[in-house]
C-alpha cells in the first residue's frame, strides 16, 4: 500500500467516501438532512454508449477506460485500447473469463478488476450454463498503470484454501461462487480493506447443490474481506456468509451491494425472489433485503425487508440494484419498485432513485425520483435493470449508462440518464 501522511491517514480512517475528500469528510459530519434529486436527461442511443461498462481509472481525475476504448476528456471522446495481457489467451476452448468493470482502491490508487471465469467446457451459445451452479469462480488482476497492463491474473482464494475449497462452505465442482451483477461493487472501508460483495451456491446435507426454495437458483450473498500487500496482491477471507430464509424469498439473498455509511456501518442491500416449484401463485411478498454490518464486513446482522423512512414495506422484483456512495456524503439506491406484488423478476419497471436515510437505513420516501418506466411503444414489454451508475467527476451528477430491454431481452436500445443531486 501506497504510505500515507498521519494526517491523510487519520482522515480516511475517521470517515471515508466515495472520494475520501476532505469535503466529503466536512459534510457528513454536519445533521444529516435528505437532499433532493431530478432527472435531468434521458438520452436514447443508436449505439450503445463507450460510457457503459467504463470506470476513471485513478484516484481523481476523469480519465477512463472500458470495452470500447480509453477516453482522457471525462467520456467526450474515445480512442482504440486494448489492456494487457488478454485473459482469455491460451485457455481451453470455451472455458470462459468475462471481466467486470475496473474499481480505483481510493487512496493507494491500483485498479483492481474481478473476472467470473469458468474453467469447464460449455456451449458458447448458452449464456447461463446450469454447470456453472457447480464451477463458478471469481479471479482477480490489479493494474498499477491505469488498466493499461495488468500485472498478475489470479483465482480469489483464502489463504490455506486451493482451488478445490477456495473458500470456507466452497468446494469447486459442487457449489459455485460468483459475483451477481455489474451493481456488485468493490469498496474499500475506513479500515483500509477491500469488500467484495459476492454470493455462493448452497449444498445440502448429502453434500450436493441444494435448492432449498424452489426458484430457479438459490445462493447465500457472500461478503469477501481483503487485504492489499506490499507486492499489490491481495490475502483474501470470506467473512460470515448472509443467509435468506427460503420461506421468504425462494432464491436467497442474490446480487449483494456495499455502501458505507458515515458511522462506519456498511449496509449490503440484496435481491429476493418469490415464485417457483414452492410458491407457483407467488404468494410471497417479493421484498428488497438488507443488512448491516458494525464492523467494517466482518459480521452481519440477519436481513430484514426493506422500507420507507414512513415505515411502510414496499415491493420489488427479482432484479439487480446498486448502491451508490457519492461525494456529497450521501448514499443513493436504484432499483426496481412495483405497487404490487411481483411475480419473481416481473416486472422490471420502473427505475427509481432514492436517497437512503444513513441511521434508520430506509429510503427516503419524498426523494423517490423515477428514471424510467414502460411507455406506450414499448409493445414487446420493458426490463429496465443491469445498468451500473457511477458520479461523474466534473458535473456530480449521477449517470447511468444502460439499455431498455423488451420483456424477453432478445432486443434492447441503449440508453443514458443523468441525475442531478442536490
Amino acid at each position: 500500500m501506497v504510505k500515507q501522511t498521519t494526517l491523510i491517514t487519520v482522515c480516511i480512517a475517521a470517515l471515508l467516501c466515495a472520494g475520501g475528500s476532505a469535503e466529503c469528510a466536512t459534510k457528513s459530519a454536519r445533521k444529516w438532512e435528505a437532499g433532493k434529486l431530478r432527472l435531468l436527461s434521458k438520452q436514447v442511443l443508436d449505439a450503445p454508449s463507450p460510457l457503459h461498462g467504463a470506470c476513471y481509472v485513478t484516484e481523481t481525475g476523469v480519465e477512463m477506460v472500458g470495452p470500447k476504448g480509453r477516453s482522457m476528456d471525462n467520456g467526450r471522446t474515445w480512442s482504440p485500447f486494448t489492456p494487457t495481457p488478454d485473459p482469455r489467451k491460451g485457455l481451453p476452448a470455451n472455458y470462459r473469463r468475462a471481466p467486470f468493470t475496473g474499481w480505483v482502491d481510493p487512496v493507494n490508487g491500483l485498479l483492481l478488476q474481478t473476472m467470473l471465469a469458468l474453467d469447464v467446457e460449455t456451449d458458447p451459445k448458452v449464456s447461463e450454463p446450469r454447470i456453472g451452479l457447480s464451477y463458478y469462480y471469481l479471479r482477480y488482476r490489479v493494474s498499477a498503470d491505469r488498466g493499461a497492463t495488468y500485472l498478475f491474473d489470479e483465482p480469489m482464494a483464502q489463504n490455506g484454501h486451493g482451488v478445490e475449497n477456495p473458500f470456507p462452505r466452497v468446494w469447486t465442482g459442487k457449489n459455485a461462487y460468483y459475483l451477481g451483477d455489474v451493481g456488485s461493487r468493490p469498496i474499500r472501508t475506513r479500515a483500509g480493506d477491500v469488500l467484495i460483495p459476492a454470493q455462493a451456491c448452497v449444498l445440502g446435507p448429502d453434500g450436493k447443490l441444494a435448492n432449498p426454495g424452489g426458484g430457479f437458483t438459490y445462493t447465500d450473498a457472500m461478503i469477501i474481506l481483503g487485504k492489499w500487500k506490499n507486492d499489490k496482491r491481495i490475502d483474501w477471507y470470506a467473512t460470515s456468509f448472509i443467509e435468506g430464509d427460503p420461506a421468504k424469498s425462494t432464491r436467497g439473498m442474490i446480487e449483494p451491494t456495499l455502501a458505507q455509511l458515515p458511522d462506519g456501518r456498511v449496509v449490503c442491500v440484496m435481491r429476493g425472489s418469490n415464485g417457483g416449484t414452492k410458491d407457483p401463485d407467488h404468494k410471497i411478498p417479493s421484498y428488497r433485503w438488507y443488512s448491516v454490518s458494525a464492523d467494517g464486513g466482518l459480521h452481519w446482522s440477519k436481513p430484514s425487508p426493506m422500507k420507507y423512512d414512513t415505515g411502510k414495506l414496499f415491493f420489488s422484483p427479482s432484479s439487480m440494484s446498486q448502491l451508490l456512495s457519492h461525494s456529497n456524503g450521501r448514499t443513493y439506491w436504484i432499483g426496481n419498485i412495483s405497487e404490487t406484488i411481483c411475480k419473481a423478476n416481473k416486472p422490471r419497471y420502473p427505475l427509481y432513485i432514492a436517497e437512503l436515510n444513513p441511521k434508520s437505513l430506509t429510503l427516503v420516501r419524498n426523494t423517490l425520483t423515477m428514471i424510467d418506466t414502460l411507455q406506450p411503444d414499448d409493445t414487446e414489454g420493458l426490463h429496465l435493470s443491469h445498468g451500473l451508475a457511477y458520479e461523474d467527476r466534473e458535473t456530480h451528477e449521477i449517470v447511468l449508462p444502460m439499455y431498455r430491454n423488451n420483456g424477453t431481452y432478445t432486443k434492447n436500445k441503449p440508453v443514458i440518464y443523468r441525475i442531478g443531486v442536490d
